[in-house]
């Protein structure tokens, strides 16, 4: 038994009338996932592990099955029921279809976010519901924390910062919280292999999956060029001097250094790495610069940036108060102040103005900014 109870909100396995609460576990195959299960088991609760089926283009091939008899195998060896569950339909509309459709518009999609939006806290959680669980859990690293004062569930981060999750989980609201467990998210990924080795699980050893949900190991811009046609055109330079070609600006975005060719009369001894400094879709071309180049561009830019699609998980934040901000996973958090703008007219969409004490290096409409005070993630939104 390797239960020590931590901060991270776990109730009481058992309902008032002695019965054991359920928990349906999504288990991808993966260690996270599957010391999560193993762990809520300990603790008694009634477990079951659900592999969700989404949607996976014929041309990336069949890693999900692979990743599904891993599943079942974890299931078996704990001897927890398995079930499956297909959410393709809700997983092509809701972030393979947003993803490409986004791309197209000139933004950069965060599918991530919307994955788990739609799908494991969408589809897979009313589900479980319908089922008659109490509970979901996954493995995300994150930190569910029920505030005794406020009546309230906080987001926090996960303890092993390195690999923290918030970012992807912005979106969840007070009631779905009230639903989910996060059962790993106070211990540090050295700790869940050791865990999953004692309950001799085999994933121990497992590579984390790296990439996005359905992209997995193909490159994105590869991943895009089977849905959008290729359209070459000039790479410039600061200068607009044409000493390149590229593939199509809409599969690039600021700050990139790489999926670009430069001619080979156009490159010099000391010629520094690469940035894409800005792209102009409507003439098809992108300008690429030196790293300090890059930093200036970004000094063009005001501090304020202006999200919609918000959610705010414990009510809307203060103006009066400094928060920190980041713009991408793992990104650097910046000290910022929040304000409400105003209600679009498409809608009714709040927007907010978030203004930072300087400028984020990268911002891309169509990406999330996320904020936290201290340790809490506090919400967030879509940057326009």
């Amino acid at each position: 038994m390797f239960w020590n109870k931590p901060k991270n909100y776990i109730p009481n396995p058992k309902n008032e009338d002695g019965t054991i609460k359920k928990v349906f576990v999504g288990v991808s195959g993966g260690v996270d996932s599957s010391v999560s299960l193993a762990l809520l088991k300990d603790a008694g609760f009634d477990v079951t592990g659900v592999f969700i089926k989404v949607y996976h283009p014929d041309f990336l091939g069949c890693d999900w099955r692979d990743e599904r008899l891993d599943a079942l195998a974890v299931c078996q060896k704990l001897d927890v029921p398995f079930l499956d569950l297909d959410l393709e339909k809700e997983y092509k509309q809701d972030v393979f279809d947003y993803m490409i459709d986004t791309y197209k518009k000139g933004e950069t999609p965060n599918p991530d976010v919307f994955c788990n939006k739609y799908v494991k806290f969408g589809g897979f959680l009313d589900f479980a519901l319908k089922q008659g669980a109490d509970f979901v859990a996954t493995g995300h690293y994150s930190q569910n924390i029920f505030n005794t004062k406020t009546k309230s569930f906080e987001m926090r981060k996960g303890n092993d910062f390195n690999k923290d999750q918030t970012y992807f989980l912005y979106t969840m609201p007070q009631e779905k919280l009230a639903k989910v467990l996060f059962p790993i998210g106070a211990y540090p990924k050295s700790r869940v292999r050791k865990m999953a080795e004692k309950h001799d699980l085999f994933t121990a050893g497992k590579k984390d999956s790296q990439g996005l949900c359905f992209v997995g190991k193909v490159k994105m811009k590869d991943f895009l060029q089977e849905f959008i046609d290729k359209n070459p055109g000039d790479v410039l330079n600061e200068k607009g001097e044409v000493i390149g070609s590229h593939d199509g600006a809409i599969f690039y975005t600021k700050g990139e250094r790489h999926g670009f060719e430069i001619f080979p009369k156009a490159k010099t001894p000391d010629m520094p790495k690469l940035y894409v400094i800005s792209r102009d879709q409507e003439n098809n071309t992108i300008t690429v610069g030196a790293k300090h180049l890059l930093e200036e561009s970004n000094k063009e830019y005001s501090n304020e940036i202006l999200i919609t699609d918000t959610n705010w998980i414990t009510g809307e934040p203060d103006e009066h108060e400094t928060y920190e901000g980041r713009v991408r996973y793992r990104g650097e958090l910046i000290p910022c102040s929040v304000k409400f703008t105003r209600v679009g007219r498409r809608c009714g969409q709040r927007k907010y103005t978030v203004t930072f004490t300087k400028p984020h290096n990268a911002v891309a409409k169509g990406q999330s900014l996320v904020l936290y005070k201290g340790n809490q993630c506090i919400g967030g939104g879509i940057i326009l």
